[in-house]
């Protein structure tokens, strides 16, 4: 085995909250890029008319949740990297990486074409009107062509964050994100002499940036500890490796889909309060999506931070990890909530002047908004179980929190309350997400680690 040194494990030393705003400042950057690409879609969509617009919000979170699953390809990669890593296996680390870069987009090839052969039976199932039924499909089409690429972002993505390298994945989001800024207005609605190809421009958009974002990542692992060397792939137990990412990786998948999974239904529901409902919806969870991007973006880092301290032995460094990140994500739910609510109208009206639409996200925001904290601890409890190869914690968390509770919440109150208790479901499956994290956090420490098995 290779000692790990700085160059390997090199969050197993120094300190814990300067590891945190090292990993968490530049994933900032680059979540923000990501969650960018649906805001400026919506932007340029939203010229298209109020049908192209209700149309990209049923398209949203079926997005999100496929791209979700890659996301848990991700996180498997990058908890067996960081506990490689931390355990001293640098050997063992590269195997890893290499095998992953490569399943990740045999991954993306089987769900690519999964989404263009259900792509009708998915949106009718979401109640989608008949009417928006073209619009929807010449998105999808080349958006199910080009996944691949993005489970290819993903695969390299989980070998930089399990290095730690949070510069270089950061670099890699913005690469991707820049191009569709640059794209949309050209594909969409047409610039320089030419005429814009609606929705189907938007997806070509996204499509053509992933191509660069692979191109990028490509070249940023060259230089890091594990760069890119498929030959190390022949020296894999194939199954073995496939099994370690996939233990993590799986549920992991599912859990990240499950939560756009409830958002789909959601959306669904509020489908049957009419188009204007469906259009304040979507608008005001793209703004929602871009304010919450530091916990996201923390959730994202503390994976690497608690899996290289966790595979190293060193458990009270993983605990403070948690900490203090719990203390970041009720700071700043809080406060933005409360931006949120005060400032609801005048966001709405960045992207329409309906003046039903606008009542809509604002009280979308005046309700959802004071679950940010919790979900903000939801998240981040979900990438430390993740992390320490409890992935099914976080999955039976997902499960309660979409099924037991978001679900049953909004068919109780939709009756009376309208679009209201859909928002009110969101609110109330955040708060038992944050509950739930703490306890199943709390539990794994004190198996675990000396420190909390006395308290």
């Amino acid at each position: 085995m290779s000692a790990p040194g700085p160059s390997a494990a090199k969050l197993v030393s120094g300190s814990i909250p300067a590891h945190l705003v090292a990993q968490t400042l530049p994933a900032i950057i680059g979540v923000a890029a990501i969650m960018s690409i649906g805001i400026v879609d919506a932007y340029f969509i939203g010229q298209l008319g109020s049908e192209a617009l209700a149309a990209i919000s049923f398209i949203f979170p079926v997005g999100v949740a496929t791209t979700s699953l890659g996301v848990g390809v991700m996180v498997g990669i990058n908890s067996v990297v960081a506990r490689a890593l931390g355990a001293g296996d640098k050997a063992r680390a590269a195997r890893l990486a290499n095998f992953g870069i490569v399943f990740a987009g045999l991954c993306g090839v089987g769900m690519g074409l999964g989404l263009w052969l259900c792509t009708d039976a998915i949106f009718a199932a979401m109640n989608a009107p008949p009417a928006l039924m073209p619009l929807i499909r010449a998105y999808m089409g080349p958006y199910a062509a080009g996944f691949p690429l993005i489970l290819l972002i993903m695969g390299f993505n989980g070998v930089l964050r399990g290095q730690g390298e949070a510069r270089r994945t950061s670099t890699v989001s913005i690469t991707y994100a820049a191009a569709n800024w640059v794209l949309d207005p050209l594909l969409i609605t047409g610039a320089m002499g030419f005429e814009g190809l609606g929705m189907a421009g938007a997806a070509y958009a996204t499509v053509i940036g992933w191509a660069l974002g692979v191109s990028a990542a490509a070249l940023l692992l060259r230089g890091t500890a594990l760069p890119l060397d498929p030959g190390l792939i022949a020296r894999c137990r194939i199954g073995e490796s496939a099994l370690a990412i996939l233990r993590v990786g799986l549920p992991a998948a599912f859990s990240n889909a499950i939560n756009p999974l409830g958002l789909s239904i959601l959306t669904a529901r509020v489908a049957l309060e009419g188009e204007a409902a469906v259009a304040g919806f979507g608008a005001a969870g793209r703004l929602q999506s871009f304010v919450i991007v530091p916990l996201l973006a923390l959730s994202g880092a503390i994976g690497a931070i608690v899996g290289q301290n966790w595979g190293a032995g060193q458990y009270d460094r993983a605990r403070a990890a948690a900490l203090y990140a719990a203390a970041f994500c009720l700071v700043w739910g809080l406060g933005v909530a409360v931006w949120m609510m005060l400032a609801g109208e005048g966001f709405a009206r960045l992207f329409t002047d309906d003046p039903a639409v606008i009542a809509e996200f604002a009280l979308y925001l005046r309700i959802a908004a004071w679950g940010y904290a919790g979900f903000g601890l939801l998240i981040v409890g979900n990438g430390i179980m993740n992390a320490v190869d409890k992935a099914a914690y976080a999955l039976a968390q997902s499960l309660a929190r979409v099924f037991l509770v978001m679900l049953p919440v909004a068919l109780l109150l939709q009756p009376g309350m309208g679009s209201g208790a859909i928002y009110t479901a969101e609110l109330a499956a955040n708060l038992f997400g944050a509950a739930s994290a703490v306890v199943l956090v709390r539990h794994i420490f004190r198996r675990r680690d000396p420190a909390w098995r006395a308290r």
